[in-house]
């Protein structure tokens, strides 16, 4: 009898052990800049501020507003989602209508819920808001853009944001961008910052942008918010152009799940307060610097949100090339980087190659299994549709325990290439939107 009852404690003892609580993660994500939130330029003709408006958080900044000079166009780009919040649908809207320019401009963001899927109750609220900000800065309503992320189905509490109006008014400066990349974040564990500067003329041009997006990542404009400034004098067709183009080659090459969000929105305001020449032809030395250093602050912010994918320990990026277009090679990345069995192969470090294979077997791009090659790194792995006779084990296993993971295909068929970036799938991802709503 004392045997079993010794038994019976250690098998309870086990039970617990094996429902115990899993740790978390780490606060920050250990993908996360090392060096933090970069310090980033005064950009002429922006102002902003932040506040604690008490949207869902509370003891946190919840709420931005940024300030534009007269003279400021803004381009954008946003989700596709057939259920596009009021915000988005506004924003989309008043792009382009540069015939008030003159009277400046003004973006005002919330975090915590996102006034998605709220019928008319969700553009009130929006027509609340802009209101609002029109009449306190003394602006046309279609110079007024609002962004909304967080919690979808809920009713905003619009009164509450209004009520904070005064006080972002009253605190708007032209160093406070960290403040507002602090006050956009949901589920994010850092804030995210990116710059750049170029010389036009011999006159300095800067560019500082903010991001938020941790979860709900996917290609289709990506879902995120995104706010970028610089003080380049630039038309707004120019502008437009050049953001839609460079979007298709960042944010539409990111995706964390696969779902994409209600509520994406990139922004991009040019006060033209350099002082530099305007940029009136894209193809041009100086449009061509302009659009290099765009991308780079573009492409730094999307690594940032792939570094922050909820529960994210490692980042990855896929490269597929010999694809007969680049569509389709874009179509077998994305296929590698959405599939489930890779991402979670990647955060268990097992260089499990055949998920790879099945993955590019269903994405609907052109294949041919005998001329596909397969590489982690600069290690072979398969070649000819079939492993080298080269590749260990051992050696792919040791590649996969980086935090920086690069993953080749070969298709074999033509030129078309493509490169996106993902992150793992961790036991963390399904805490944190388990628990994101409680």
């Amino acid at each position: 009898m004392a045997k079993w009852k010794s038994r019976a404690k250690s098998l309870a003892k086990e039970l617990e052990a094996l429902t115990a609580e899993k740790p978390k993660a780490p606060k920050v994500s250990p993908l996360a800049p090392k060096g933090g939130f970069p310090q980033l330029p005064v950009i002429a003709g922006v102002d902003f501020a932040s506040a604690q408006a008490g949207v869902r958080y509370k003891g946190r900044n919840d709420v931005m507003l940024a300030r534009l000079a007269p003279g400021s166009v803004i381009a954008g780009t946003f989700t596709r989602s057939a259920t596009r919040s009021a915000a988005v649908l506004d924003c989309q809207a008043k792009i382009g209508t540069n015939a008030e320019a003159d009277q400046g401009a003004a973006i005002l963001v919330n975090s915590g819920n996102s006034n998605a899927f709220t019928g008319q109750r969700g553009r009130d609220s929006v027509e609340a808001l802009t209101q609002n900000v029109a009449q306190l800065l003394d602006l046309p309503l279609s110079r007024v853009f609002t962004s909304s992320t967080g919690v979808i189905g809920e009713p905003l509490p619009h009164d509450r944001i209004i009520a904070s109006l005064e006080e972002l008014a009253g605190n708007l400066a032209a160093d406070g961008i960290t403040g507002a990349a602090q006050a956009i974040m949901t589920t994010d564990t850092f804030p995210k910052g990116a710059t750049a500067e170029i010389e036009i003329g011999g006159k300095p041009v800067r560019i500082a942008g903010i991001a938020k997006g941790s979860g709900m990542i996917a290609p289709d404009m990506a879902t995120m918010l995104v706010y970028i400034f610089t003080d380049a004098a630039i038309g707004q067709t120019q502008l437009q152009s050049l953001v839609s183009r460079l979007t298709d080659t960042s944010f539409n090459c990111i995706t964390v799940d696969s779902d994409t969000s209600t509520s994406d929105t990139l922004l991009v305001a040019a006060t033209g307060q350099s002082g530099a020449a305007e940029i009136t032809d894209l193809r041009s030395p100086e449009g061509r610097g302009f659009a290099e250093a765009l991308d780079g602050v573009m492409l730094d912010l999307a690594h940032q949100v792939i570094r922050d994918g909820e529960g994210a320990t490692k980042f990855v990026g896929i490269t597929v090339t010999g694809a007969t277009n680049d569509a389709d090679a874009k179509r077998c990345a994305l296929s590698i980087a959405n599939s489930p069995l890779v991402k979670t192969a990647v955060a268990g470090e097992d260089p499990n190659w055949g998920r790879i294979v099945a993955a590019i077997g269903k994405s609907g791009a052109a294949a041919d299994r005998d001329r596909l090659a397969i590489s982690f790194g600069g290690i072979s792995v398969a070649t000819k549709g079939m492993v080298d006779p080269a590749y260990r084990e051992a050696d792919g296993a040791a590649y996969m325990t980086r935090e920086e993971i690069e993953i080749g295909v070969d298709l074999g068929l033509g030129d078309g290439k493509s490169k996106v970036w993902t992150c793992d799938l961790t036991h963390r991802y399904i805490e944190i939107n388990a628990d994101y709503r409680s």
